[in-house]
């Protein structure tokens, strides 16, 4: 597992509709290869496409007629060949709200649950996919990524089912059913004795030695790119129109802008016509860099020391914080952040009126989606997507305890009769001390 891997740049398949790497910040060109910083500013790059060539391609109709995956938009993705990692990842369910809709007070809410994508029940799938499948085109044979749980996950069982040799790292305080949910695919799994920042640091150290391809470092291009199928799938579900207004989670801010880009694209080949979207992310204040950012009107982003129930999101030193804060204020959206009691209610609320059990990010942006209709920063009338990245199963640490406890009777009637009027009379409380 430590051999040298020299990355060939292989040749777009004809109709191909990517074409070269592109930085950011000062528009320098690179090559296909794997390569995610700038070698003249450091800044991130980026995969171009071939917008005129993609209108030729596409239609809705082509699109509808593909499989029931993130691959029905493989025109959009940066893969080379039809030669794709197909695992089922994507087409998630877009949830019309009621229940929780009506105790916020909104009329036009959906839920974008990928609580239960597959193939590790998290959005990860759907970057790792991508760059999986890209990993292989370039010549790799063993892969890797530094992460808060899901991309282990992730990373894991899709190399499992690829066939590809698997090195992860992760924070060693971790949750245990990620740390599980990443060994039953038998990678290697290093436990490091640091945060993710730290992990993150030591993994770009291990790329450059071992050739490794991470999916989260060299070939972060590609792999960042899978986040755009969250955009456009909701543009799909919604009858081929966009949202009012977007609620997602902010860890790295990749997710959060390439929402953004996927329905950009999507009016740039005419799929849908254009409007105004606002964005809004979510962050846990003990890991809430890029929300302190907007708060205080900044254009950079000063790294923290992640402290928060919210391990899933917690990057001190987000990669594409700045861009995050940059797409909020342009689209006239807020970014929030809420403290840990109140993810756990976020988790409790989605929980208990619409049934998807979630984890902390998905609880940090249910939390943070009731501050921002509290403070009247979302229209009643307004289509607003909350975005749901992960399961709960994950994390059921976070709400032991907040939850109750079963109730044990014996095999009587009359055992049964009591505790039933015991939680009636709960429930009735509990209820009352919301009303007051």
């Amino acid at each position: 597992m430590t051999q040298a891997i020299h990355n060939p740049t292989v040749t777009p398949a004809t109709g191909a509709t990517f074409d070269k790497l592109k930085c950011k910040e000062c528009g320098e060109e690179y090559p296909l290869e794997a390569k995610h910083v700038c070698e003249v500013c450091f800044g991130p790059l980026e995969v171009q496409y071939n917008y005129d060539n993609l209108r030729k391609l596409v239609t809705r109709q082509s699109i509808a007629a593909g499989p029931k995956s993130i691959w029905r938009y493989r025109n959009f993705l940066p893969v080379a060949t039809d030669d794709v990692i197909d695992v089922g990842t994507g087409m998630t369910p877009l949830v019309k709200s009621e229940r929780l809709a009506r105790r916020l007070g909104l009329k036009n809410l959906y839920i974008k649950n990928d609580a239960v994508n597959m193939p590790t029940l998290s959005f990860k799938d759907r970057v790792v996919s991508v760059a999986l499948s890209r990993a292989r085109e370039l010549g790799f044979s063993t892969v890797s990524c530094a992460s808060t749980g899901n991309l282990a996950n992730s990373t894991a069982a899709i190399a499992a089912k690829a066939g590809l040799d698997c090195c992860v790292f992760i924070p060693a305080d971790l949750e245990a059913g990620k740390v599980l949910g990443t060994l039953i695919y038998n990678p290697i799994l290093m436990a490091v004795r640091g945060n993710y920042d730290q992990v993150n640091r030591l993994c770009s150290e291990v790329a450059n030695t071992h050739g490794w391809g991470f999916v989260n470092i060299n070939l972060r291009p590609y792999y960042s790119e899978g986040s755009k199928t969250l955009g456009f799938e909701v543009a799909e579900q919604l009858g081929w129109q966009l949202p009012d207004h977007v609620v997602a989670p902010i860890a790295s801010g990749s997710l959060y802008t390439k929402i953004h880009k996927g329905f950009q694209e999507f009016v740039k080949v005419g799929l849908v016509d254009d409007k105004p979207v606002r964005f809004s992310g979510a962050q846990a204040e003990g890991c809430s860099p890029v929300a302190t950012a907007f708060k205080e009107d900044r254009d950079f982003i000063t790294p923290v020391k992640p402290n928060t129930i919210a391990k899933s999101i917690a990057i001190g030193n987000p990669a594409d914080g700045v861009y995050a804060v940059e797409l909020a204020k342009k689209t006239g959206g807020h970014v929030e952040s809420v403290n840990d009691a109140e993810v756990i209610e976020g988790i409790k609320l989605l929980a208990e009126t619409e049934g998807i059990f979630t984890e902390t990010a998905g609880g940090t942006t249910i939390a943070v989606l009731k501050k921002l209709v509290e403070a009247g920063k979302i229209d009643p009338d307004e289509t607003t997507v909350v975005y749901i990245t992960g399961n709960g199963l994950k994390t059921q640490e976070a709400v032991h305890g907040y939850i109750g406890e079963p109730l044990t009777i014996d095999p009587k009637l009359d055992s049964f009769e009591v505790a039933i009027e015991r939680a009636r009379t709960l429930d009735r409380l509990e209820w009352q001390q919301v009303l007051v």
